[in-house]
């Protein structure tokens, strides 16, 4: 069971996801989660800053237990791309990635909101590459996949989001498999 702050947190990403940073707050939180507005304040004594940090870095822990709990670079591709498909359905494309929300509106935020989304960012990086590196991929190629999928998929996610459907997501993803396959069995 989870605790009252990590319930907290994980409703900031969701909001943060749906309605952006900036339809996010300590006071709305209370409201999402129901939990008294005194909590929230305790809990995020650092307001605002505190809370968009907290909810990227609860995504990107999310995305290392996913991706961690893969057997090669083709299965942690299917659960990243199967994790944002899950989202998208099950909020009726109402939602889409919290880490993607926090550096569109990074000029918004100042200089802590564009570290917290590059450092996210940065840390998905780190693991794709190496989960394509543990497949045999070369370093530089795994570097520049790693890329390649990321912004693939956050692409398609707010495109799949904007249509309503994960048409666009289905395709790049199919896309982007078949490079990821491709690079797998080149060194295979």
């Amino acid at each position: 069971m989870k605790d009252a702050r990590s319930t907290m947190v994980a409703g900031a990403a969701s909001m943060i996801g749906r309605r952006g940073v900036g339809a996010t707050s300590v006071r709305e939180l209370a409201k999402h989660t129901g939990a008294p507005l005194g909590s929230t304040y305790h809990y995020f004594p650092g307001g605002k800053d505190q809370l968009v940090a907290e909810a990227v870095t609860w995504v990107s822990d999310r995305i290392e237990v996913l991706l961690g709990d893969s057997a090669s670079a083709l299965d942690a591709f299917d659960a990243f791309v199967e994790s944002w498909r899950r989202l998208l359905r099950s909020t009726d494309f109402h939602a889409s990635c919290p880490v993607l929300a926090v550096a569109t509106e990074a000029p918004d935020l100042g200089e802590s909101g564009e570290s917290v989304a590059s450092q996210a960012f940065a840390r998905w990086h780190g693991l794709i590459t190496a989960r394509l590196e543990g497949d045999g991929i070369a370093a530089d190629d795994a570097r520049a996949l790693a890329w390649t999928i990321i912004a693939g998929a956050e692409g398609a996610v707010v495109l799949a989001r904007s249509q309503r459907s994960t048409e666009p997501l289905d395709a790049v993803a199919a896309r982007l498999r078949s490079v990821v396959a491709d690079a797998v069995d080149a060194v295979a």
